[in-house]
Parts: C-alpha cells; sequence; structure tokens
C-alpha cells in the first residue's frame, strides 16, 4: 500500500490534481462552470456532479457578479449556511441567513400546514425584496416549489437560485420547476445534492474573487 506523504495545507490542492486528471473532458463548461463542477467533485467525491450539473447561460458570472456585489445568501439548511466562506463573505459584505429555526417560522408552517421550508422562502421574499438574493437550497424540494410559484407571481426574483435537493419526493420534478422559472439557476439534476454541494456551489464562486 503506497500511502502519499501530504502536508495539512496541500491536501485540498492534491484533491484537485486528482480530481483533474480523472474528471476527462470539460470543454463543455465554460471557466467558472468547470471550477463549480470540480468543487461539487471535491466535496463529495463523486464524479457523477460533471454529468448532472445544469446552468443556466451565464449563471455561474451572475452569481460571482452578485457575490462580489454583496448579495444576501439564504439557505434552506443551518448546514449549508456552516459550510459557505464566512471570511469571503464578511470581505465582499454579503450576509448569510436560514430562516428554518426560526420560532415564528415555525408557528406559521403548522398554522398553514406548510413546510418550514415554505415558510422561509416568503419571509426572504418579504424581507430581502429590494435586495440582491442568492438562494441556496440543499434539502427541500418544497423551497424550489415555493420560489417558482413567487417568481412567477413577480412576488421574488432572486438573482440566481441553487438547486441541488437531495432525496426521492419531488426532488426530480422540484428541480426541473425551478429550470423553468426564467431567473438564473445552477441545478444539480436529478436525485443527489445536499447542503454540502449547495455550499460547495457558493464557495466555488467566492473562491473566484477571494484568495485565501
Amino acid at each position: 500500500m503506497n500511502i502519499e506523504k501530504i502536508l495539512p495545507a496541500d491536501i485540498e490542492k492534491r484533491s484537485m490534481e486528482i480530481i483533474e486528471s480523472e474528471i476527462g473532458d470539460m470543454s463543455a463548461f465554460s471557466e467558472h462552470e468547470k471550477l463549480i463542477v470540480k468543487r461539487c467533485v471535491h466535496t463529495t467525491a463523486d464524479f457523477d456532479y460533471k454529468e448532472n450539473l445544469r446552468f443556466s447561460e451565464n449563471a455561474a458570472e451572475h452569481g460571482i457578479a452578485a457575490l462580489n456585489a454583496g448579495a444576501v445568501i439564504v439557505t434552506d439548511t443551518q448546514m449549508a449556511l456552516a459550510g459557505i466562506s464566512k471570511p469571503a463573505c464578511r470581505k465582499f459584505g454579503c450576509e448569510l441567513h436560514c430562516f428554518m429555526s426560526d420560532p415564528d417560522v415555525a408557528e406559521e408552517a403548522k398554522k398553514r400546514g406548510v413546510t418550514r421550508a415554505v415558510v422561509s422562502v416568503d419571509k426572504a421574499a418579504e424581507i430581502f425584496a429590494d435586495r440582491t438574493v442568492i438562494y441556496a437550497v440543499g434539502n427541500a424540494p418544497t423551497a424550489l416549489i415555493r420560489l417558482h410559484e413567487l417568481i412567477t407571481a413577480h412576488a421574488f426574483s432572486p438573482a440566481l437560485i441553487i438547486g441541488a435537493p437531495v432525496g426521492f419526493v419531488n426532488v426530480i420534478e422540484a428541480k426541473k420547476l425551478i429550470m423553468t422559472a426564467g431567473v438564473p439557476y445552477i441545478v444539480a439534476d436529478g436525485r443527489k445534492g445536499g447542503s454540502t454541494v449547495a455550499a460547495a456551489i457558493v464557495n466555488a464562486m467566492l473562491y473566484t474573487i477571494y484568495q485565501r
């Protein structure tokens, strides 16, 4: 067994070298899209993300511009929130929010008989109506469905939607729905995804403009 001796500071660099040696042809992606794909592979050790990530036209560029201008980033899980680079967000004045644990959200969800993810979308739409918002979804397909409803009703228009919920119930359908909403999107098509993937997509864009 050949164990590589890698300094802790070099582990990520070596991981990326391995990914680049194994990922194959990426000519179908823009330079910014390539970075997002490789970051998702790095996070999951799953090369399927080369095949299932979907980008609307110039979505990565829209996201990077929004982050550079201090966008509000809203997530549907605390895990996704925790995984997004705080130093990079501070540098560009990006706010990070997750409303899923808020008592008012839980109360309203129970009263309406909907998920907390739905109420969280409504809360974000109300609070940040006049702000540039990136909405990163890694768990709840109902968040994507509600985003589509509000966008269609011209009640909310995020600068970018990251659609990466993982699972089986309404996951594929919600992702396909958000790709018809008419706003920029980066979607992990199919059943795969998760909070770590949603965070990885945000970080990949942040790291293009932030030197760690």
